[in-house]
């Protein structure tokens, strides 16, 4: 049996102006906001707007809306953080490793020899992540 989607996980409540996210595009149907526990610098979120849970239940018309901004942002991302390569993540249902339930795509800008950070739960400061999708935002813009 497939779980129902939750609308009052973060992402939902984020989408909701509840919580609130450093912002970095937003349109009709895309959301891109920087991760607050970065597993490296400039590690974004990309997420539909539309209620899906995962990659599983997601209507192909929204990853039809979805997978083009999340190539742009990689695009923008290893240019505006000066990155070696992207790694692209996304997990789908907890044995998968997905803990937010709201589709979403991990870009991570990666540097030659940096592992990434480990998924510890601590927050970034919120004035880091300010600058972070500035940078993004700037190289989104060019």
């Amino acid at each position: 049996m497939t779980a129902l989607y939750d609308d009052n996980n973060i992402f939902a409540k984020i989408l909701r102006g509840e919580i609130p996210s450093a912002k970095v595009f937003e349109n009709e149907d895309v959301l891109v906001f920087m991760d607050v526990m970065p597993q490296t610098t400039g590690h974004c979120l990309v997420i539909p707007k539309i209620a899906s849970r995962n990659l599983l239940d997601a209507d192909p018309a929204t990853l039809g809306k979805l997978m083009p901004i999340v190539q742009t942002v990689a695009k923008a991302a290893k240019e505006a953080f000066d990155a070696d390569g992207i790694s692209i993540m996304q997990f789908n249902e907890a044995a998968g490793g997905q803990s937010v339930f709201h589709l979403h795509f991990h870009v991570m800008p990666r540097f030659d020899g940096v592992a990434l950070k480990p998924h510890s739960g601590t927050m970034e400061k919120p004035e880091i992540l300010a600058e972070n999708a500035e940078k993004l935002k700037k190289a989104l813009a060019a």
